[in-house]
């Protein structure tokens, strides 16, 4: 894999409110950044994701990884709340 600038990872990310509801997606596909990281919090290799989107390029997974650290540094992240109990 070669080595991309951050920016260069970002560009490969898209939201737009006309595809996949405005989620975030990898840029042509209509796969959204949420599925490739439940893929890769669920302990499956990058290989594994890329077998099931084809469409993917591992380059694409580690966009989703960069789009997911700059949101988890924003001042306005909200955490997800969790339930009593859990």
């Amino acid at each position: 894999m070669a080595h991309l600038t951050r920016q260069a990872l970002l560009d490969r990310i898209l939201v737009d409110g006309t595809i996949c509801h405005g989620k975030a997606c990898i840029r042509g596909t209509r796969i959204m950044v949420s599925v490739v990281l439940a893929n890769l919090a669920d302990g499956l290799t990058e290989g594994e994701i890329r077998a099931e989107y084809p469409s993917l390029q591992a380059e694409d997974i580690q966009a989703a990884l960069a789009y997911a650290a700059d949101l988890a540094g924003e001042e306005d992240f909200t955490p997800l709340r969790r339930h009593v109990g859990a």
